[in-house]
C-alpha cells in the first residue's frame, strides 16, 4: 500500500511564492483574493508525498464572476517560476509539466481505455477512503456547515454530496497515487469523494507540488489538516458524541470541558 505523508512532516500551508492578487495570513494556511478575479495562483509550500492530500475548504464567495475553484498538481518548483501566471489554465499549463482542472463531478476524468472512468466504492461514511492502493482518513474530507439552527441539515448535504462541488464550505482536495509502471495518476476528491484520476502519466519521480487557483467566485481558501494513521483520542471522542447528538447546537449543552466543545462544533 502507497503510504501516504509521514507523521513527522511539516504542517501543510500554502507556498511564499502566489499570485499578485491573494494575501495569504501569517500562518500561510488561507488564501484570499484581495481584487478582481484572477492573479490568484496558490501552491503548496512542500511537494506531496505519494497519497498525501492536499485539501482546502472553501471560506468565503463572491458573487458575480463566472467560474470556480481551480486545483491540480505541477512539476515547476514555484520559486523556479520568473513570474506567477495569471491564470492556472491556460497559462500555467501551457508551460507544460502542470495538470489543473476547474472544480466540476462530471468532467474531470480520464476514461480508461474509452471507458467510463472507476469512481471510488463503498459509502460515503466509511471511516477511510481508498484511491488504489493509498488510504486516506475520510474524518476531515468531508466539509461541514457552521453551527447553527440548520446545520445537522447542511451537513447531511455535505456528506451526501447534494450540494453543488464549489459551494461554500466545501472540501476540495488533489493528490497523486503512484503506479506500478513509474507514473502516478491524479485524483480531485470533492467532499470525501474520490472523482476517479483526472490525469495520467504523472513523473511521479519528480517533486509534484498542489495547484490551488483561487479563481472568479472562489474569494477565499483555508488549507485542512490531514491526520494520517491512527485517529486521536480528541478525534475519538469527537466521532462519538457527533453520533450521539441531533446537531451540533446540542454539543453546548454536554458538559465537556469548552476547547472540546468547540472542537466537536467546528471540526
Amino acid at each position: 500500500m502507497a503510504e501516504p505523508a509521514a507523521p513527522g512532516r511539516p504542517a501543510a500551508r500554502f507556498h511564499r511564492v502566489h499570485g499578485a492578487n491573494v494575501r495569504l495570513d501569517a500562518a500561510r494556511t488561507r488564501a484570499t483574493r484581495v481584487e478582481s478575479f484572477a492573479n490568484a495562483l496558490c501552491f503548496s509550500q512542500e511537494p506531496l508525498a505519494p497519497g498525501e492530500i492536499f485539501l482546502v475548504e472553501i471560506e468565503e464567495k463572491e458573487p458575480g464572476w463566472c467560474g470556480h475553484l481551480r486545483v491540480g498538481l505541477t512539476a515547476r518548483d514555484p520559486q523556479s517560476l520568473p513570474a506567477v501566471p495569471e491564470y492556472s489554465l491556460p497559462d500555467l499549463v501551457s508551460l507544460g509539466d502542470s495538470w489543473v482542472f476547474a472544480i466540476t463531478r462530471s468532467h474531470n476524468r480520464v476514461p480508461p481505455d474509452g471507458e467510463e472512468a472507476p469512481r471510488a466504492r463503498g459509502p460515503l461514511w466509511a471511516p477511510e477512503l481508498l484511491i488504489e492502493r493509498v488510504r486516506i482518513p475520510r474524518d476531515k474530507l468531508v466539509g461541514r456547515s457552521r453551527p447553527g439552527r440548520y446545520s445537522h441539515l447542511l451537513d447531511e448535504l455535505y456528506r451526501t454530496n447534494a450540494l453543488p462541488p464549489t459551494a461554500r464550505r466545501s472540501r476540495i482536495g488533489v493528490l497523486y497515487a503512484p503506479r506500478p509502471d513509474g507514473t502516478a495518476d491524479m485524483h480531485i476528491v470533492i467532499n470525501g469523494e474520490d472523482m476517479g484520476p483526472s490525469a495520467r502519466g504523472l513523473p511521479a519521480a519528480r517533486p509534484l507540488y498542489a495547484v490551488v487557483d483561487v479563481f472568479a467566485s472562489t474569494k477565499s481558501v483555508r488549507v485542512i489538516q490531514v491526520e494520517y494513521g491512527l485517529p486521536s483520542l480528541q478525534t475519538l471522542c469527537r466521532l462519538v458524541i457527533q453520533k450521539h447528538v441531533v446537531h451540533r447546537l446540542a454539543i453546548d449543552g454536554l458538559d465537556l470541558p469548552p476547547p472540546l466543545k468547540h472542537f466537536c462544533k467546528h471540526e
